[in-house]
């Protein structure tokens, strides 16, 4: 039976929509002051994005500022649970498709999308003045900017990764906890990093890895820190597998770059891709830096059933044909995106289908 709201606040005086949350010893009245006064920037807002923005705005965050590049597609409705078929049709940016939702769940909120690819020219503007990160990015270049960015101004964050039915999460705390760069001191070259379009993923491991990251955020913001859990979960939603990873030794015994040597190579932009527009050729060239040598073959057996074999490749170079567009990959890294000149739009294609 549904129930009926016959009070707008209760005895606290906080609104009655929060009152099955306030009843939560973790949160409780106090708890759900300090949720009401806080601001978050969530960056990306595909599958894990849509998930944690919706719990946020339900659970009473103040502000939430959702960043992303892209738009809404049909293959996006299968996991990312804001978007419907209208949302496809009227060809909205995701942030802004988010904000639209979000403001009819909860109009006591304040939402704002920011329609722009996060980057090392713009993430303290989109980050300003915020107490905590969210990941719901799909790329190890991006969680290397948001944790030195994190680092640099002590911000906490909430790293997590979802790929086929595997997912990853851990909370970060600025001279509490390891950063990301003592965990993962280097990204794995793109051909053992698949990513969703070569592999898939499934919509119950995206919402139990966006639970885990809400968890930990709720916890943040409301200044239960001696309750995160600090240590690295692992979950398979396939085959049942949990594992919660002891991260302590990796804070420890590492003189991490980022957190111990306080080097913000992806902030400044020394490791982040970079896009140039070629002049007078509808296209872009991405740069990759701190790369090795790519292995062709293993990009091409990812690529190949994604695009029904139009991937060829030699030992100097791979060619794809990618959301209308040519790609064309070099042995380090670099790629022309040819049929674009829309610098955005090409170092998406090559995070979504090469990765980083």
């Amino acid at each position: 039976m549904r129930e009926m709201d016959t009070s707008s606040q209760t005895k606290s005086g906080l609104p009655e929509r929060y009152s099955r949350q306030v009843l939560f010893d973790g949160i409780g009245p106090a708890g759900q002051r300090r949720l009401m006064a806080s601001r978050v920037t969530l960056i990306g807002c595909g599958g894990l994005g849509t998930m944690i923005a919706e719990t946020l705005v339900r659970g009473g965050v103040g502000l939430v500022r959702i960043c992303d590049r892209d738009f809404v597609e049909t293959s996006d409705l299968q996991r990312q649970t804001l978007f419907d078929e209208s949302d496809v049709a009227a060809g909205l940016p995701k942030a802004e498709a988010a904000r639209i939702k979000l403001q009819g769940i909860n109009s006591q909120v304040a939402v704002e999308a920011v329609v722009a690819d996060v980057n090392p020219t713009n993430i303290e503007r989109v980050a300003a003045k915020c107490d905590l990160l969210l990941d719901g990015t799909d790329n190890f270049e991006t969680r290397y900017l948001i944790n030195d960015l994190a680092v640099k101004r002590s911000i906490p964050w909430v790293y997590g990764a979802v790929i086929g039915a595997t997912g990853l999460c851990l909370p970060i705390v600025p001279g509490r906890t390891p950063c990301l760069r003592c965990l993962f001191e280097t990204a794995p070259p793109p051909e053992v990093t698949p990513t969703c379009d070569t592999v898939g993923v499934l919509a119950p491991a995206v919402a139990v890895v966006a639970a885990l990251e809400c968890v930990e955020a709720f916890k943040i913001l409301t200044g239960n820190l001696e309750e995160l859990n600090r240590r690295l979960t692992s979950i398979d939603v396939w085959s049942g597998r949990v594992v919660n990873l002891n991260i302590d030794a990796a804070g420890s015994e590492n003189d991490c770059i980022c957190c111990r040597q306080r080097r913000f190579e992806y902030l400044e932009g020394e490791s982040f891709t970079t896009a140039t527009l070629l002049c007078g050729r509808n296209a872009v060239q991405i740069n990759r830096t701190g790369g090795g040598k790519i292995d062709f073959a293993a990009i091409a057996a990812r690529l190949k059933p994604v695009f029904a074999g139009q991937v060829t490749y030699n030992r100097f170079l791979l060619k794809a044909h990618a959301d209308g567009c040519d790609l064309t990959l070099f042995a380090d890294g670099r790629a022309i995106v040819r049929g674009t000149d829309d610098a955005d739009r090409a170092r998406a294609i090559y995070a979504k289908y090469i990765g980083t």
